[in-house]
């Protein structure tokens, strides 16, 4: 082994990819090794039409991805109005933060080559515009955010340290911030993040790699939408669980994400996806519980989900 690999390794991270594919020693709190993820959970009435669908299918659904269009789309009545149907359907929420570079008047985020540069915030303004969309929501009950951003990430994880808001305020790492190495997964965790959701395109031993670095959960999509690749991976489901664990089966299938983030979507049509993602994640179950009998998932409402207060 060269003198670099050592160093590397001392640093706690792995110098290949983890082509072993060893079983995870994490859990969950509740010892369970999977949970159910649904994104684009955007207004409450797709809310209302997802907890419908859960309960007629009996299908546990633990953390929902919403309003990534951005909190500040929403009134507070309507904030409010989530929260307490979240809450009484006991789902943990996290809740997209609203200004950043797609909503700048910056052009570079949208050109062919600029977007590479992810939905970062642009100048002091913006980022104090994001606290302050933080502010508003943890004031209308939201206990958990998707975060775009590492600076903005920081600034939320020393405020809440100096519980400007809340002690128990989880942040997400999206996946639009591009991350798929041990490096960065360990970057991101000592910035403050609870949960990461790296590229939807990793490899079994790449995510096993991720998994050899920390022990917070993964959040691995098993269905995506057709702009990100409309790959569907429920086959690959129980290994996931065996090596990612603890992980959330991330469910978002459709056309492209900017469709169904936009404020003027139809209510409707997202109301009806929310519904086939429920749909989705049943499967998902049932392969899991097929192939991986080991493998356990969280009961719905479980202490350590983030829900609304």
């Amino acid at each position: 082994m060269s003198e670099i690999e050592k160093i590397v390794q001392k640093l706690g991270l792995p110098v290949t990819d983890r082509y072993d594919l060893p079983t995870s020693k994490f859990r969950f709190p509740d010892g369970a090794n999977y949970r159910i993820e649904i994104s684009g959970v955007e207004r409450p009435n797709v809310l209302n039409a997802l907890i419908d669908e859960m309960e007629k299918r009996d299908v546990p659904v633990h953390r929902i991805i919403s309003v990534v269009m951005g909190a500040m789309l929403l009134s507070e009545e309507e904030l409010r109005e989530f929260a307490e149907a979240a809450k009484s359907a006991k789902l943990e929420v996290i809740l997209g933060v609203g200004p950043r570079s797609f909503y700048d008047v910056g052009a570079q985020a949208r050109t062919p080559e600029g977007i590479t540069a992810g939905l970062r915030i642009r100048g002091a303004d913006q980022l104090m515009n994001a606290v302050k969309d933080v502010k508003r929501a943890v004031d209308c009950g939201i206990r958990g955010f998707l975060v775009f951003d590492e600076g903005l990430l920081w600034v939320l994880n020393e405020l809440r340290k100096a519980q400007a808001i809340p002690r128990n305020t989880v942040f997400k790492v999206s996946v639009f911030a591009g991350h798929a190495n041990p490096a960065a997964i360990k970057v991101l965790e000592g910035l403050g993040a609870n949960t990461v959701n790296p590229q939807a395109d990793l490899s079994l031993p790449q995510i096993a790699s991720l998994r050899s670095v920390t022990n917070m959960p993964l959040d691995i999509f098993v269905s995506i939408f057709d702009s990100f690749g409309g790959f569907v991976r429920f086959y690959e489901a129980p290994e996931i669980a065996r090596i990612a664990s603890p992980v959330y089966f991330k469910i978002e299938p459709g056309l492209t994400a900017a469709q169904y983030y936009k404020s003027y979507t139809s209510p409707q049509m997202l109301a009806d996806l929310a519904r086939e993602k429920v749909r989705q994640a049943q499967v998902v179950i049932e392969f899991v519980e097929k192939y991986y009998k080991e493998a356990k998932l969280s009961k719905p409402g479980v202490k350590d989900l983030a829900i609304p207060e």
